[in-house]
């Protein structure tokens, strides 16, 4: 006997009845799954824009050595690849702290530039003097005092971004010459 409050199941033509086991929707919150691993995996082996300078002489040795050099992490982040690939640009985490060795003196340093600042912010950090400049997202940072410049732009997502700097002082103690 048929309960009134039921329907007795019946047959579509040309359709299957699944199972539960086989229902799409079973599956699609573990294609979604699958599809967002897959998207994290290639969205930190992706690579990042980081403008390369053209350092010349002992600023391009020093760069060099420097990029041999580099930690995997620097606060934590790991290191991705650099677009265009360059001796002279390193990228760590995302958004990305970018690195780029042999860049042109700062206008902040330069006499008669219209940004020259004679007491910009600078400080030692592991022996290694940085300039520090404020960004719209972050700071910039410079070395100073040594044979070819390196600057690292560190997101505020870091903050405090200086915290990068101590990961990065001895690679750049150990290959970038003091000497201006």
């Amino acid at each position: 006997m048929i309960s009134p409050h039921r329907t007795p199941h019946r047959s579509l033509s040309g359709t299957s009845r699944r199972s539960p086991r086989e229902s799409p929707r079973r599956s699609l919150p573990l294609t979604l799954s699958l599809l967002t691993v897959l998207f994290a995996a290639v969205g930190c082996s992706s690579s990042v824009t980081v403008a390369a300078p053209a350092p010349e002489g002992q600023a391009a040795r020093a760069c060099r050595a420097l990029h041999g050099e580099l930690p995997q992490t620097v606060d934590g982040l790991a290191r991705r690849t650099a677009d265009p690939d360059s001796d002279f640009t390193a990228a760590w985490g995302d958004p990305a702290v970018r690195l780029r060795c042999g860049v042109a003196k700062p206008d902040v340093l330069r006499f008669g530039s219209e940004h020259y600042n004679p007491k910009a912010d600078a400080a030692a950090v592991d022996g290694v003097e940085w300039l520090f400049e404020k960004r719209d997202d972050g700071y910039r940072f410079t070395t100073v005092l040594r044979k070819a410049y390196v600057e690292v732009s560190v997101p505020g997502k870091y903050a405090p971004e200086v915290n990068v700097l101590t990961d990065l002082a001895n690679a750049v103690k150990k290959t970038v010459p003091e000497g201006v």
